[in-house]
């Protein structure tokens, strides 16, 4: 089963996350800030990635080129969940590696959806 990682400093947001992807069958694991999930990342084999970028300690842009410049993590999918929606972020996000993007709040069933798609393409 492919073990998704959420990372988010909202503990609210991680949990809702969580209990969707969790209810449709994924395995999860949660992250409080980048600097927590680049540890965690090393350590254990993650297949996927949801993203916010204001966190403390280390942004999600940032996370994602940390992620990116790891070989065992250069074609994983890193999917962003913020509410930031300006184009020049989604930019800077893609420009950095990530793989899609989704504003908050965000819909469970397309969540779902999206996360299962990119884990098929990988």
């Amino acid at each position: 089963m492919p073990v998704i990682m959420t990372v988010d400093d909202t503990t609210s947001m991680r949990q809702m996350v969580s209990f969707t992807l969790t209810d449709s069958g994924h395995k999860v694991v949660e992250a409080r800030d980048g600097e927590e999930a680049l540890e965690m990342a090393k350590k254990d084999k993650i297949d996927a990635f949801i993203v916010d970028i204001n966190m403390p300690k280390m942004d999600g842009i940032s996370l994602v080129k940390e992620l990116r410049a790891l070989p065992s993590y250069k074609f994983v999918p890193i999917l962003m969940l913020t509410t930031e929606s300006q184009d020049s972020k989604r930019q800077e996000g893609k420009a950095a590696g990530a793989t899609g993007w989704l504003v908050k709040p965000f819909n469970p069933e397309q969540l779902v959806t999206i996360v299962e798609k990119v884990l098929l393409c990988r």
